[in-house]
């Protein structure tokens, strides 16, 4: 990797480390030079709004998200099998990591339009949803500890790494529902839980699994079941509920 590459992964790494350690709230663009032992005002040749960075920290996330769930659906024989096996990866992933969980789905604070890392330069201050104590100049840094000087190359948009995530929920409803009306002959609409197209059902099972995560994570469902916050049973047993819950019973 050539140093531009490698001083840029090395901010989002410290950026990682931050957002796993205290959540997005602890994450600062001076700190992050801090870690990266480079001067305050180089992250901005990478990141020039607090909004940039943490959308590169995300999309580091949603990375790791998707290679989860390429593992978890690995040896599955059925859709339904499918969907089970990245809900469950997807719940565990949360429980894993709490803060950057909370902040891969905050778009309120992230740039979705935008590519993950924007070309610096356009001299707008931080300290809007920034972070404080982060306002530099807007000047590109150059020539120390390692910052070299030209435009950033820009990095693929974030909404290109989370929307393919939710396009595979989407088919995977698809599938299943079409597998089993070959299976049982039913036609369209004949079940309750095909009222609705494949995005809705799929967007319901996200939220689902979302909520069910949080409340997990944050100890509340643990809680109200008397269940060990290291319960991996219960928790697959509460996937699979939401499953029933979206695509009808299991097959017998």
């Amino acid at each position: 990797m050539d140093s531009e590459g490698s001083l840029r992964e090395r901010l989002v790494d410290a950026g990682v480390e931050l957002v796993t350690a205290g959540g997005s709230a602890s994450v600062g663009l001076r700190e992050i030079a801090r870690r990266a032992g480079v001067s305050h005002g180089a992250p901005r040749r990478y990141f020039p709004t607090h909004h940039a960075l943490l959308s590169a920290i995300a999309h580091r996330g949603f990375a790791d998200l998707a290679a989860r769930f390429a593992a978890a659906g690995e040896g599955t024989a059925t859709p339904r099998e499918r969907l089970r096996a990245i809900g469950t990866a997807y719940v565990a992933y949360a429980v894993e990591n709490r803060g950057m969980f909370e902040l891969m789905f905050r778009h309120d604070l992230l740039d979705g339009d935008g590519p993950a890392a924007v070309p610096a330069g356009g001299g707008a201050d931080d300290r809007a949803g920034g972070h404080p104590g982060d306002r530099t100049d807007d000047r590109t840094p150059g020539g120390e500890n390692g910052e070299a000087d030209g435009p950033a190359p820009e990095r693929p948009r974030l909404r290109e790494t989370t929307r393919p995530l939710f396009r595979e929920l989407v088919e995977l409803v698809a599938r299943h529902r079409a597998e089993r009306k070959g299976h049982e002959g039913t036609g369209p609409g004949d079940r309750a839980e095909d009222a609705e197209p494949p995005q809705v059902t799929a967007a319901a099972l996200w939220a689902n699994l979302h909520g069910l995560a949080q409340l997990w994570s944050w100890g509340s469902l643990p809680l109200m079941l008397d269940a060990a916050p290291a319960d991996a049973g219960r928790l697959d047993r509460l996937v699979g509920a939401a499953l029933e819950a979206h695509l009808g019973p299991a097959p017998r």
